[in-house]
This record gives structure tokens, C-alpha cells and sequence, in this order.
């Protein structure tokens, strides 16, 4: 068996794609997936990936995820952090939490903070966080669930910030963080919405969207061959400088870890 890659959002779209690749590569896949129907799809598609089923919107959840994935694979060579939804409406989660903060940013990092440890023993270890990172989206520090003024695009923007925050606060020089921009994919955007959006999203997407199979070998070089710096961002395949504050990021990691702390069952 070769190396132990988990992934995150793995049964759909560019997470579904890159257990693909790796699975036909020989290495041992742990897809996590929010549904029974995703699991279905990846036992199809690729049968050789093992599937674990977790609501990672879920704080609790996805603390017993990590507890399981640390228990079952005592090295863990790459972590892809590709699990996100696009929430037309706020939705609220069982815990109190505004649905994309859950899933875009407590779920990111209490999976790379939770696997620290067998991350830490594999050769090269990586995250790749798929994320929205050089977009220019911002934290609402006074309103971090967006209770008074959701949208759509505005929880996305605040995810993508905080991915780069978060990244800069990992600071581990043992497992390098990569923050990918995929930009325009063609994945399952759509679904979320109503018709005629609905059927409007998947045209616009079937015009111009990037196709997975074309989106997976730059993401799969990076966690083949890791950067030596302990965080980057790209860009599709093209590296990209960040402007981020280290005492902002300091800050917010602090928030994410009290608001984690607080919502444990």
C-alpha cells in the first residue's frame, strides 16, 4: 500500500476527481462525504477508495472524524480540504453555527489541527486547502455568522479570508499548507439552487466551467512534490502572493478555536 491520502468532500466534484487519480495510483483513499447517495457514487466510481460518512458542518462530528482517522491511520501523507457548499440562503446548524462557517471554516480546521499528529509522521506531509484564496474576500469580526446581512457570496468571501488566515496561523514547518484557488470548476454548483437559477448555473457552467479531469494534475503535483515554504497559495497552477497580517490571523484562529471550544457536546 503507498500513502494514506484523506480528502474531504471526496465523493463530488474536484474531491471525488483527485480520490480517482490516487486510488488508480495504488494509495490508500479515505473519502469523507456528508451522505449515503455521495458514498453510493464513490463505491461505483471508485471502488478501491474507502468511504466514511460525517456531517462536517458538525463540530462534534467532525471531532469524532478526526479521532477515528487518527485511530485507524497512524500516518496520514495528505490532507485535501475540499468539502464546501454554496448556501443561497443562510442556513442555520444544529450547533448554532451560520452553515458556510461551519463546513468552510471550523470543519478546516479542526481537521488540520485534529491531524497533526499522523500527519506528522508521514514523509512529506501536506494540506491542500481548496479554497478561494487571493479573491479578496474579509472577516465581518462584528458579525462573523452574518445574522443581519447574509449572502450568498458574501459567507463564501468570508470562507476564502479565513482559509488564508488560518493557513498563516498553521505555521508548521513539518507539514507544508497550500492554499489552491481551482477558480472556475466544473462540480455540482447548481445543485443548491432553484429553477430557472438552477438550470441557468449548470449552462453557464457547462460553457466555461474548467473540467475536473483538467483541474486534478496541478493540485495532485503539489501534493506529490510539496513546496518547501510552510504556507503558498495558487492560483490554478500558478503561484500567488498574499498580503496577510500574522497578528490578524493570530486573532481569528483564536475566535475559530474559542468557537469550537464552546459548541463541544
Amino acid at each position: 500500500m503507498g500513502r494514506t491520502i484523506v480528502i474531504t468532500g471526496g465523493t463530488s466534484g474536484i474531491g471525488l476527481g483527485l480520490a480517482r487519480h490516487y486510488a488508480q495510483a495504488g494509495d490508500q483513499v479515505v473519502a469523507v462525504g456528508s451522505s449515503e447517495a455521495g458514498g453510493r457514487r464513490l463505491r461505483e466510481e471508485v471502488p478501491q477508495a474507502h468511504f466514511v460518512r460525517s456531517d462536517l458542518s458538525s463540530v462534534n462530528q467532525t471531532r469524532d472524524l478526526v479521532e477515528r482517522l487518527s485511530a485507524e491511520y497512524p500516518a496520514i501523507d495528505a490532507l485535501v480540504l475540499a468539502a464546501f457548499r454554496f448556501n443561497p440562503s443562510r442556513i442555520r446548524t444544529d450547533e448554532g453555527f451560520e452553515h458556510t462557517f461551519a463546513l468552510y471554516v471550523l470543519n478546516r480546521w479542526l481537521m488540520a489541527e485534529g491531524l497533526r499528529e499522523p500527519m506528522g509522521k508521514a514523509p512529506a506531509p501536506v494540506i491542500v486547502n481548496l479554497c478561494g484564496a487571493g479573491q479578496g474576500g474579509r472577516i465581518h469580526w462584528d458579525d462573523l455568522q452574518l445574522e443581519a446581512n447574509y449572502r450568498g457570496a458574501t459567507a463564501t468571501m468570508q470562507g476564502a479570508k479565513a482559509s488564508e488566515l488560518l493557513g498563516m496561523a498553521y505555521a508548521d514547518e513539518r507539514v507544508k499548507y497550500v492554499l489552491y484557488n481551482p477558480v472556475f470548476v466544473a462540480t455540482s454548483l447548481h445543485e443548491p439552487f432553484k429553477q430557472p437559477l438552477r438550470g441557468v448555473v449548470r449552462a453557464v457552467s457547462a460553457l466555461f466551467a474548467q473540467p475536473v479531469a483538467k483541474a486534478v494534475p496541478p493540485i495532485a503535483a503539489l501534493i506529490d512534490r510539496p513546496p518547501a515554504e510552510p504556507l503558498t497559495a495558487w492560483k490554478k497552477s500558478k503561484p500567488i502572493d498574499l498580503a496577510v497580517d500574522a497578528k490578524q490571523a493570530r486573532r481569528f484562529e483564536q475566535t475559530v478555536r474559542e468557537l469550537a471550544s464552546a459548541s463541544t457536546g
